[in-house]
């Protein structure tokens, strides 16, 4: 939503506040500070081990004096976090008007990714104006029965975020790889890989650790589900490195230097294909299926088997590699902010060139 906010203040004539729910503190007061951003109201709701019913709770209570005060005709919100379902359902009970920012993923599974699946879909639907990241999304609106009228393609604004970090990137951590190495970048936190698929993965990783070729560095969500398996199975293993969530600057960093990234990121999934780096995505099923048809990104599931098979193939064999490498924009060109801007004020949008391939290294 950075590059949306900032493009709001170089408007005249709008008045635009920032909320923050504080849903993830740690990794929210990072990206904040990364993009200069201080919200203008902030509701505190992180509290240990809560479930999402809590957050909605808090989030739907904590808005309602907020969207009394403003008053704002929009409300923006972007994703499909508990924190978008919540303000998007407090902003229509208020009476305003809500805009999707990332409208119309899906994977036609409601468990899988949860609760993030169903948020999304019940959002969608509670929403005014929809900002569909790609065609494919857009489909996935209309066959739904959203009116056509209030659906635009307008790219993802995780790559405008993008070309403004991969910019001034710099590391405070160097990559302790030894020479001839190569680096493998895994992050692993959603909740429907707790339990059984975390520890699949981390043997999976495991496996990957006893080549004599590569360095694994995995930033560990700090999520007692992820963090103990993880820990237990992979510290003090020999070539890998595992270390505290990174912010997004140093993360983008590290993307950059990657040979391979394994993932169940949603984000990663965009943001690696624009770096020309291959991504497993650790997942049985994905909301964003273009990375997969433009074939720079592969569904492998969780099963350790299938996840060291399809590591090693990209490892084992150049061309696989290459095929994967290649740096492609599927999700747009960096311009999604000033499109969704433009269609708020009533202007014509930005033409939208989603062959459009820029490089980021």
């Amino acid at each position: 939503m950075a590059p949306v906010i900032a493009e709001l203040a170089r408007q005249d004539g709008i008045t635009s506040r920032v909320l923050a729910s504080g849903q993830h503190r740690q990794m929210l007061d990072q990206v904040l500070a990364i993009f200069h951003i201080t919200p203008d109201y902030d509701l505190d709701v992180m509290r240990p081990d809560q479930a999402p019913a809590d957050v909605l709770a808090r989030i739907a209570v904590g808005m309602q004096p907020i969207l009394r005060e403003f008053a704002p005709d929009w409300v923006l919100v972007q994703g499909d976090t508990t924190t978008v379902l919540a303000a998007a359902l407090a902003a229509a009970y208020a009476g305003c008007r809500v805009g999707h920012v990332e409208a119309g993923l899906r994977t036609y599974d409601r468990r899988n990714p949860f609760p993030e699946e169903l948020n999304r879909v019940l959002v969608d639907h509670a929403s005014d104006l929809h900002f569909a990241p790609t065609e494919s999304a857009r489909q996935a609106l209309l066959r739904e029965g959203i009116n056509e009228a209030t659906v635009h393609v307008t790219g993802n604004t995780v790559i405008d975020a993008l070309r403004v970090i991969a910019a001034q990137s710099r590391p405070a951590h160097e990559p302790q790889v030894r020479d001839g190495r190569r680096l493998i970048l895994v992050t692993a936190h959603r909740r429907e890989n707790h339990g059984r698929p975390i520890r699949e993965i981390v043997e999976a990783l495991r496996q990957l650790a006893l080549r004599n070729d590569v360095h694994i560095v995995y930033p560990v969500h700090p999520n007692p589900h992820i963090w103990e398996p993880v820990h237990q199975g992979l510290g003090g293993s020999e070539n890998v490195t595992l270390l505290e969530p990174l912010d997004y600057l140093d993360f983008v960093h590290w993307m950059k230097e990657a040979y391979l990234i394994l993932t169940d990121s949603g984000g990663i999934q965009e943001e690696a294909p624009s770096l020309g780096v291959p991504v497993l995505v650790l997942r049985e099923t994905t909301e964003r299926p273009e990375a997969v048809a433009a074939g720079v990104a592969r569904l492998v599931g969780t099963r350790a088997d299938a996840i060291v098979a399809e590591a090693t193939q990209l490892l084992n064999d150049p061309a696989s590699h290459a095929a994967m490498a290649q740096r492609a924009n599927p999700f747009g060109d960096g311009r999604a902010a000033q499109r969704i801007v433009a269609i708020l004020a009533g202007r014509q949008p930005p033409p939208w060139s989603p062959t459009e391939t820029t490089d980021y290294a």
